[in-house]
């Protein structure tokens, strides 16, 4: 009959496109808008990687005389990790990038049963080259720490039998829990975090490609608040961005949550200098009023109290003691309890200088 519409049409009529796995996985809009800065600035060659010139010119040269390694890349998140692996891949392969490179991160299944199939499938085929050099394939198995050990286990013996035409590189945060008998397998490479005249270089080549107002204390406290993490850094910009046009320091910790440095000292003169009421009070109140996080302001704490004058025994009890604040808070405890704890810790502190003095 006319005007009636078939069962087939209604299952594939307008049904949204299945996200991809992984960390490449962004939906980009037309004009370009829409991409995380994240992506948008990853590096593409291994020029662009910001740091770890050391590691990334070794790679670089391995890769020229064809003698690239099994690789372990281990470090903190951020730190150019799979943006150096995947340089690498585009440098050896070119347009052939998505043929001959097997990429499954933590988001995909990687249990014992693909290992025996989908890896040993790929690189047990033989990679034809019509180049002058035939090429190798690599397996890029990324946050490799969150495999089963099984599943470590059977990759073992997969790389040692297909290391003739494969190469695979493992990604980890958390070296340790990758087992021996892999690492053993791999040149080991440690990114530690980003310096911060690094992460200041990246950020300002952004402000540049974007044409951002940002002023030097802003660009000042993101690199601080990075902690050597690139992808951190740029997550913070582009969401202090959208919030505010004019990137100022106080708009970086405003959209943070972070407390300000100056709420820092004032607390800090408060726990130095005041009776444990009154600094109970103010710090309770500034608390609430600014809505900080209690175990932010413990570690913003400890900062401070490496940076000022104190005997030595009574420093290390104090931090001690705020050490321990931090990991009764991790498993959720009472924040006026333990904001009381913290003031106590300082009182006692301040009676352990009049006492010496």
């Amino acid at each position: 009959m006319a005007g009636m519409i078939s069962p087939m049409e209604i299952d594939g009529a307008d049904q949204p496109p299945k996200p991809n796995k992984g960390k490449s996985a962004v939906i980009v809009s037309s004009d370009g808008k829409a991409t995380p800065w994240v992506e948008k600035y990853r590096p593409q060659s291994l020029a662009d990687v910001a740091a770890h010139r050391d590691i990334v010119d070794t790679i670089d040269r391995l890769t020229n005389e064809n003698r690239l390694p099994h690789l372990l890349l281990y470090g903190p998140p951020g730190t150019g990790k799979t943006s150096t692996i995947l340089a690498v891949a585009r440098k050896l392969y070119g347009a052939q990038f998505h043929n001959m490179i097997l990429e499954l991160n933590a988001s995909d299944d990687r249990g014992i049963n693909v290992v025996r199939q989908q890896i040993q499938d790929f690189a047990s085929t033989q990679s034809f080259s019509f180049g002058g050099k035939s090429s190798v394939k690599l397996v890029l198995l990324d946050e490799a720490d969150a495999m089963t050990k099984d599943a470590q286990f059977a990759l073992r013996r997969v790389i040692e039998r297909y290391t003739k035409n494969t190469r695979f590189a493992l990604i980890c945060n958390h070296v340790n829990k990758v087992i021996p008998a892999l690492q053993s397998r791999c040149t080991r490479f440690r990114f530690a975090p980003l310096d911060a005249s690094h992460v200041r270089e990246r950020l300002k080549h952004v402000i540049e490609a974007e044409g951002l107002d940002v002023a030097e204390s802003g660009l000042a406290a993101l690199v601080r608040l990075s902690n050597g993490d690139m992808r951190k850094a740029l997550n913070i910009f582009q969401s202090t961005h959208m919030a505010s046009q004019h990137i100022t320091e106080e708009a970086v910790y405003l959209c943070t949550g972070n407390p300000m440095p100056k709420d820092i000292e004032q607390i800090c003169y408060w726990l130095l200098n005041e009776s444990f009421s009154t600094s109970f009070k103010r710090i309770f109140e500034i608390n609430t009023r600014k809505g900080l996080a209690l175990v932010d302001i413990v570690r913003e704490v400890t900062m401070f109290i490496f940076r000022i004058k104190m005997p030595s025994d009574v420093r290390v009890h104090l931090i001690n003691d705020l050490a321990d604040i931090e990991y009764r808070l991790s498993f959720g405890c009472n924040d006026k309890l333990q904001l009381g704890s913290l003031v106590a810790s300082f009182t006692r502190a301040r009676s352990s200088m009049v006492a010496a003095a």
